[in-house]
């Protein structure tokens, strides 16, 4: 009996718009995806008005109120035309963007963004409101680029620092049944901050590069296991950039799956550096699922 988990298992799917052009691809993306898992798409504008009621007129409120009403009917319109079938559903939340955007997900939503927002009265996608869903996260985040280049891939891209990246990449495993694509598994060693911190404890270079390459051996057996009809491919590079050679391998990708990681901050959340980089300069869409930081607080 196959030991695998079916698309079906992957959770609904919500998206964010706030009119933007980038926000119209994400939502026509994100019905794609819903549809390929068989699972509802939700729509969401988060209009912020209860939070901004002290400091605009009410009519102001109410011109927000009909615009985000019409962009929601417009935005199910543009998305049933493609997708006849899927049926689906809008909000409009008159609350915290972010937060309308975490509720709407529940326990196992996927919640969808564009790569860059329109500004102004309506939040920022990836400017405010996009890094801070991706940030504070305890469900997984898509967010939406990289979608006009042409032809698909074939693949799925998951970046792998060592096991505890498993669950990581069964969810692109997932991915790539649904798409019939074949899954990569990279693992980059950061040839400058692996040496020296572990010099001490290994003076051999092979030695260390062999350590790693463990590490995604193991990931890569374990997953061949659990799917045993899927294509997986392993690599591991040497750089002094993991971002720089993932967003490079994010070119030959229909979507790269990477643990969301998130580094210390006085402030609330925030995105890792690496995660950041491959947010903002990735070629295709770009999948977070959460995961938390080590006991240092450090991220891949």
């Amino acid at each position: 009996m196959r030991n695998t988990v079916s698309g079906s298992e992957l959770g609904s799917v919500i998206v964010g718009v706030d009119g933007s052009e980038p926000a119209r691809q994400a939502a026509l993306w994100a019905a794609a995806e819903a549809e390929r898992r068989g699972r509802p798409l939700h729509i969401v504008y988060g209009a912020d008005t209860d939070g901004r009621a002290l400091y605009v007129s009410a009519e102001t409120i109410e011109r927000v109120r009909v615009a985000g009403r019409e962009l929601l009917d417009e935005t199910a319109a543009a998305v049933n035309e493609q997708h006849p079938g899927l049926g689906a559903t809008t909000e409009f939340s008159r609350g915290d963007p972010v937060a309308g955007l975490h509720r709407a997900a529940g326990l196992r939503g996927t919640i969808v963004v564009g790569n860059r927002g329109l500004g102004g009265f309506n939040s920022l996608m990836l400017g405010s409101v996009g890094l801070k869903v991706a940030a504070g996260a305890k469900t997984p985040v898509i967010i939406v680029r990289g979608t006009d280049g042409g032809a698909e891939s074939g693949t799925v891209l998951a970046g792998v620092r060592d096991e505890h990246d498993l669950d990581c990449v069964r969810h692109a495993a997932r991915e790539a049944e649904l798409r019939k694509a074949e899954l990569r598994l990279l693992h980059v060693w950061n040839v400058l901050q692996s040496v020296g911190s572990v010099v001490t404890m290994m003076d051999d270079v092979t030695e260390i590069a062999d350590e790693y390459v463990r590490h995604l051996t193991a990931v890569t057996e374990q997953i061949r296991q659990e799917f045993p009809d899927l294509t997986v491919r392993a690599d591991a590079e040497k750089s002094v950039s993991v971002a720089g050679v993932l967003v490079d391998a994010s070119r030959h990708a229909d979507l790269l799956v990477m643990g969301g990681r998130r580094a210390s901050a006085y402030l609330g959340p925030t995105l890792g550096r690496h995660t950041h980089s491959l947010v903002h300069h990735s070629h295709c869409p770009v999948l977070l699922v959460p995961r938390h930081t080590d006991k240092n607080g450090d991220e891949s």
